[in-house]
């Protein structure tokens, strides 16, 4: 019995270091017969790697910055001959050393190799990082800030803590209003030609509260765009449409929601008789909210004018041009809608199967909560990683008494009640003065509980405590709609981990 069962164990043993052998004899038989680099695009912040084979196998390709001992590796390339790895993130006129791996049961390293990058494009050459500000590169975290620049050529770049562009997409013809982070892990943007907003100043004299801002006026108004895309990490763009042929203006904000339809703002009107004369010509303009699947089909939307008593409004007239002003959406947990209106003060809560307005936030709404907390023509209202609703006060004017200046921005958050209808103030974290920027900005918690804002007016981006104490502070050359956070995770499908 224990003859047998030796004999078994040994004819066991014999066939699995054969298979090992045979499996060894495959995989160093495999060889490397073309290795091609290319910069696409002649970017300096990427390269493919063309690698092709004598026979399938995948493969994986490390690499790091020449003289450092940090790697980086790119996922596995499924088994096949001919394969393009894709490095993202490279920094400019640097020089990166790699290897190939052969991967299988027993890896096969290739010997070193390396390439250099190419020096930054002139135009994106800039001093991110003024020396003589505090800056601590690591309040940043692991992650990137990405910016918008509306003019020409219109483009999106990625910084890091330490001032250089990681990443950065261009476009020929049109400026870019703003990009977000997508569920998918691509950047939608909105698109549109410079020099076209249509606003109006207050005549002098007669600025009350909130009318001293730019009021929009016509159809594109202000921050109005004319085509959306989708554009992938590599730069590819995936999708575009050109929404001004459908009669349609989308303005202030642009989201995915996770059925990759594309949510925003849009322009819309509604004919009135302001005088009492029984005819309906006076044009009142305002906001509502649109669903687009990526087809550039509306699949959706709402107005205000649906659920809004003109009859009641005693400024109707004073803002007819523009009675709303929405400037930024977002979605509650429960999939309703939450605007920031900043013309009244308030964050709005409307229930997107409805219509209906479920609750305001703000001076006069519909929750209990400190006077000190109200905010003024807030932007950027939605709901942070604790659930808990934050939103960039630009305060211009004191919360409690809008007849005083106040002019001191800060970003708040709020954990809401919805049965008590209580709203208790967790984040304030004001700004120094020299930040205070009266109109735009936004406002991130990241990952480790500091606080990216935007600055718009300053054309500055800061990462706070939660106090407001400036850690790290970016000098931009134009003025930033809205900075937004991109966490590290995003580039998964492109670098595996780093050791």
């Amino acid at each position: 019995m224990q003859n047998n069962f030796r004999g078994v164990f040994l004819v066991g043993c014999a066939l699995v270091f054969v298979c090992l052998g045979g499996f060894y004899y495959y995989n160093s038989d495999i060889k490397i017969e073309k290795v091609e680099l290319v910069s696409p695009d002649n970017s300096a912040l990427k390269e493919d790697i063309h690698i092709a084979l004598n026979k399938e196998s995948s493969l994986y390709v490390e690499y790091w910055k020449e003289g450092e001992s940090k790697k980086y590796r790119t996922p596995v390339s499924e088994s096949k001959v001919d394969h393009t790895v894709h490095l993202v993130l490279l920094e400019p006129n640097t020089t990166y050393e790699y290897q190939i791996i052969i991967n299988g049961l027993l890896n096969r390293s290739t010997k070193h190799r390396s390439f250099k990058t190419r020096e930054q494009s002139a135009w994106m050459v800039h001093n991110w990082i003024k020396e003589e500000k505090l800056n601590d590169a690591t309040a940043l975290g692991e992650g990137l800030v990405m910016l918008c620049y509306r003019g020409y050529p219109g483009y999106i770049a990625m910084v890091d803590g330490k001032g250089t562009i990681r990443w950065y997409w261009q476009d020929k013809t049109m400026g870019v209003r703003l990009a977000t982070i997508t569920p998918r892990n691509t950047i939608l943007a909105l698109l549109a030609p410079a020099n076209r907003d249509e606003f109006k100043t207050t005549e002098k004299g007669k600025e009350t509260g909130v009318a001293t801002y730019y009021l929009r006026t016509g159809k594109i108004g202000f921050v109005g765009g004319t085509e959306i895309a989708e554009i992938d990490l590599e730069g590819n763009v995936l999708w575009r449409t050109n929404i001004e042929e459908k009669d349609i203006v989308f303005h202030h904000d642009l989201q995915m929601n996770q059925k990759n339809q594309v949510m925003s703002i849009f322009r819309d009107y509604k004919m009135y008789d302001l005088e009492g004369t029984g005819m309906a010509k006076d044009t009142l303009w305002g906001d509502g909210v649109m669903i687009m699947d990526t087809l550039g089909k509306v699949v959706k939307k709402w107005s205000a004018w649906d659920v809004w008593d003109i009859s009641k409004d005693k400024r109707i007239k004073e803002y007819a041009g523009d009675r709303f002003h929405f400037n930024s959406l977002s979605l509650d947990a429960d999939g309703s809608y939450l605007l920031s209106t900043p013309v009244e003060n308030q964050v709005w809560k409307v229930d997107s199967n409805t219509g209906k307005i479920k609750w305001k936030l703000g001076r006069d709404g519909d929750f209990e909560m400190d006077s000190t907390a109200y905010f003024y023509f807030q932007h950027n209202a939605h709901l942070n990683k604790y659930g808990d609703l934050m939103l960039f006060d630009n305060g211009d004017f004191s919360p409690n008494d809008t007849t005083k200046i106040n002019k001191l921005s800060r970003s708040l958050s709020f954990e809401l009640d919805t049965v008590k209808m209580k709203a208790k103030l967790k984040i304030n974290a004001t700004l120094p003065s020299l930040y205070y920027t009266a109109r735009m900005g936004a406002t991130f918690l990241m990952p480790n509980n500091n606080i990216l804002q935007t600055s718009s007016k300053t054309g500055g981006v800061v990462v706070t405590d939660q106090k407001g104490k400036v850690l790290w502070s970016l000098n931009s050359h134009f003025i930033p709609y809205r900075a937004e956070y991109v966490p590290s995770t995003i580039w998964r499908k492109y670098i595996n981990f780093k050791q």
